[in-house]
């Protein structure tokens, strides 16, 4: 029979696999308990940093629909659960990772896609959303004035032309 903290346990980070955007599972083991919370802090508002026994963990993504994490809960386990941005939790991860050889970073999942630590490496290196949003715009911005441009280029390219056309029959006319 399953202990009541134990199924409180799961159940708890059942809830945290579904409503995360992502999920980095990392070995921790060498870490003291200062820089554990150094790691909480670098992650940012919109992650959770949680260690946990990996049976119970193993169990929790299982029963939210996340078995692609099975293989990860081997050893020293603990799991980011991002809400936010998971650019900005990986850059967090990746960076405390250099200065912290300590901390693995094993794997992953995305939006229900798992991810290698190699990807979510690969993740870290992207710019952060709002960034890769306003070039977006920018860029939008800039192939609105150019057509803008061409669009009043059009009509004034027309006179022009059509005005030539009157000075050449206007030559020729008085030429004859």
């Amino acid at each position: 029979m399953a202990r009541p903290d134990k199924v409180d346990a799961v159940e708890e980070m059942r809830d945290k696999f579904r409503n995360s955007n992502a999920a980095v599972v990392t070995a921790y083991t060498g870490l003291t308990v200062a820089q554990l919370q150094q790691l909480r802090r670098s992650l940012g508002e919109n992650a959770q940093y949680r260690v946990a026994k990996n049976t119970l963990t193993k169990i929790a993504a299982n029963e939210a629909g996340i078995t692609t994490l099975d293989d990860l809960f081997a050893g020293s386990s603990a799991v980011a659960f991002v809400t936010g941005d998971p650019v900005e939790a990986a850059k967090g991860l990746r960076d405390f990772a250099k200065d912290n050889p300590n901390l693995v970073i094993k794997g992953g999942v995305l939006d229900g896609k798992a991810l290698s630590a190699d990807e979510i490496k690969k993740l870290a290196d992207l710019e952060s959303r709002e960034v890769l949003l306003s070039k977006l715009a920018g860029a939008m911005k800039g192939k609105q004035s150019q057509a803008a441009s061409v669009f009043q280029a059009l009509p004034s390219k027309l006179v022009r032309t059509v005005d030539a056309l009157r000075a050449k029959q206007d030559e020729q006319g008085g030429a004859e």
